[in-house]
């Protein structure tokens, strides 16, 4: 299955008020595993950046003013999302600016049943607990030390690895690893089970082992699964 992590800055809160989208980044997943396809591209929002906006993602006028406008970009954006669904955080406003900017150029907008909102995974998943990007690479051991200020493409590689916590991909296939040998837990059974003689040959294509490779490479020093490269 493909799915696109998706994240943008913007210069504010609300694209009704005017506000524009000065970012987007996309990092492609199949199976949940990063190809190291990716999307980018600042954009010039034909207006200026205030105060508050400049603080969180360091984007100012002056850098932004050589870039294309949406409008420019807009084909290219949706050739690449085409119909992989969307895995965004805090969804419905990267939605809200992304359908807006779209109708602004006339272009298709994106249905809400291709969007998957990580904040409401995560709030399902840990109620009551702290759900930020932030707070959530705390909780799962996720290296931050490169994100000072918010920047869309860092953002989704941040939010794939948090994603394949969320939907419980990793732990499964480490659950699978530590349970090779396992005892039947059946009423007056004691029968263990062992793994094969002959275990059975890789599926893995070379391209898949190196897609593996590259994202346990983004989950820091600290990840679990370097124990098992």
């Amino acid at each position: 299955m493909r799915e696109i992590i998706l994240d943008t800055e913007t210069t504010g809160l609300d694209p009704k008020e005017g506000h524009r989208i000065v970012e987007i980044g996309c990092v492609e997943l199949v199976n949940s595993i990063p190809t190291g396809r990716t999307w980018h591209c600042y954009l010039n929002p034909e207006r200026d950046m205030p105060e508050q906006a400049f603080a969180v993602h360091g984007l100012s006028t002056d850098f932004l003013s050589d870039k294309p406008l949406f409008v420019d970009k807009a084909d290219e954006f949706l050739e690449f999302v085409e119909s992989a669904m969307l895995v965004i955080h805090n969804a419905k406003f990267d939605y809200g600016f992304l359908n807006a900017e779209l109708e602004w150029a006339s272009k298709p907008v994106l249905a809400w049943d291709r969007i998957v909102d990580t904040l409401a995974l995560a709030r399902r998943r840990h109620p009551g607990a702290p759900a930020s990007l932030d707070a959530l690479c705390r909780r799962y051991g996720i290296d931050l030390s490169e994100r000072d200020l918010h920047g869309a493409l860092l953002d989704c590689r941040l939010l794939a690895s948090v994603y394949v916590e969320l939907v419980g991909g990793k732990q499964a296939r480490l659950e699978l690893a530590a349970n090779s040998v396992q005892q039947i837990d059946t009423p007056g059974s004691t029968v263990a089970v062992s793994p094969r003689a002959d275990p059975l040959p890789s599926r893995l294509s070379p391209e898949e082992r190196e897609a593996h490779r590259a994202f346990v490479a983004t989950l820091g020093e600290q990840a679990v699964w370097r124990r098992y490269e």
